[in-house]
Order: structure tokens, then sequence, then C-alpha cells
């Protein structure tokens, strides 16, 4: 909980980021839960296989002004 907190005064997350990730997060929940969308098949994600033909996946770097910020008071 502090983490969100951090990020949010740090300005890495907006509060409408952070509620559209909470949202999105609950979706995915109630589907889960369900077993509805993505997730109404188990037998097909048992059988996904990552194929090692694809590049890894890469995260983008952030933009340099968020590598510069600091925690306020510290």
């Amino acid at each position: 909980m502090e983490r969100r907190r951090r990020v949010r005064r740090l300005g890495i997350v907006t509060d409408t980021e952070h509620q559209a990730v909470d949202a999105a997060r609950d979706q995915v929940l109630a589907m889960l839960t369900d077993r509805s969308g993505p997730f109404a098949d188990a037998a097909s994600w048992t059988a996904w296989r990552w194929n090692p033909a694809w590049p890894a996946p890469r995260l983008p770097r952030p933009p340099k002004a968020a590598q510069r910020v600091a925690p306020e008071g510290g």
C-alpha cells in the first residue's frame, strides 16, 4: 500500500492511472472467479507454450526526467 502512495506522490503514476489499474485488476479477478473471458477454458491455458522463436519481451526505458526523481525529504 505504501509503495502505491509513493509512486503517486512522486508523479510516476497519476491518480487517474492508479484508479484505471485498480479497475482493471478488479475486472480480471472477477473473470477469474467466474471463469469467464479469456479464463473460461482452463484447458487451453494449460496447453499454452512459449514459442522459442519469439523475441523476449522488453520493457520501455523510462524518460530521463523520471530517472532523476528523488523522494521528498530524502
